[in-house]
């Protein structure tokens, strides 16, 4: 109980380069963007000391630049990290229990203040948990959430999708 289960968290580690405008796995190792419709850039960035993050250790960043913006019904910006099911199954959290919890905690910052999504799916059971954060323009926030087992959320101990964890910009309509 109480490990990380997030690899790379920290954005160290970038082996396929530091900067791409293709979606999926491009730049910070087991992380990936999602987009559809108008342009993205990912890129691994360095903080700096006057990045809130640096002080807690963090000297990498994951950032998503919206190069072309589409606010068409196929729309979407995404970052996407996905943990596998036996991390999760020996991770501690009975998934199935509302006493236990498991909680997803990031630094993130944004040029634009708006609302912002999260959605973890668990591939074993289909289920969706949602959340909302909202952020001020050009300021570093931790985000924190702390998500309960539910009845039926049974996570299979394999090398399969246990949960995929998307934190969302914008998503269209569709």
């Amino acid at each position: 109980a109480g490990r990380n289960l997030i690899i790379n968290g920290a954005m160290q580690v970038a082996q396929r380069g530091t900067s791409s405008t293709s979606s999926g796995y491009q730049t910070v190792d087991r992380f990936s963007i999602g987009f559809g419709e108008g342009a993205i850039t990912q890129a691994q960035v360095d903080l700096t000391s006057s990045d809130t993050p640096y002080s807690s250790g963090f000297r990498k960043a994951y950032k998503l630049t919206n190069s072309t913006a589409s606010t068409a019904a196929g729309a979407a910006r995404d970052i996407r990290y996905k943990i596998e099911a036996q991390d999760l199954a020996t991770s501690g959290w009975d998934s199935t229990s509302s006493s236990s919890n498991i909680t997803l905690s990031f630094w993130v910052r944004s040029s634009v203040a708006q609302t912002y999504y999260v959605f973890y799916y668990v591939e074993d059971s289909s289920k969706h948990y949602a959340w909302s954060f909202a952020l001020s323009a050009n300021t570093w926030t931790k985000v924190t959430k702390t998500v309960s087992g539910a009845s039926g959320v049974n996570i299979t101990n394999d090398n399969g999708l246990g949960m995929q964890i998307s934190i969302v910009a914008f998503y269209g309509t569709s």
